[in-house]
């Protein structure tokens, strides 16, 4: 689910019974996938949500200086960079292959 412009996963939905003088609403909990961030948004029922496409994809570690890594995706060959943590670092060599998450444009290491 898309909530303020940031891919997110759900974690609980809660709804309530229609009042006197209004419609029933939803109580939606979400995480961001590639931030972190817990949210909750409240809307009514009927309202629209929308669905981001998160795909997961493999890539090839082509070169690693610093903290910065430069992948190239196995599909397409789209070459693009990710900055990592020290953790993720740990697993990745060049050459390798790992998995990476895209959604509206954003990308994250699946590890």
């Amino acid at each position: 689910m898309v909530v303020e412009d940031e891919p997110c996963k759900i974690l609980g939905i809660a709804t309530s019974k229609p009042g006197k003088h209004g419609a029933a609403k939803a109580r939606i909990d979400v995480v961001g996938i590639f931030d972190g961030v817990k949210r909750s948004i409240v809307q009514p029922v009927t309202a629209k949500a929308f669905s981001p496409n998160v795909e997961r994809k493999m890539a090839q570690v082509i070169s690693v200086s610093g903290n910065t890594v430069q992948f190239m995706d196995v599909k397409d060959y789209e070459m693009f960079e990710l900055d990592a943590t020290d953790e993720e670092l740990k697993g990745i060599e060049a050459g390798a292959e790992v998995p990476v998450i895209s959604s509206l444009g954003k990308r994250k290491l699946d590890l």
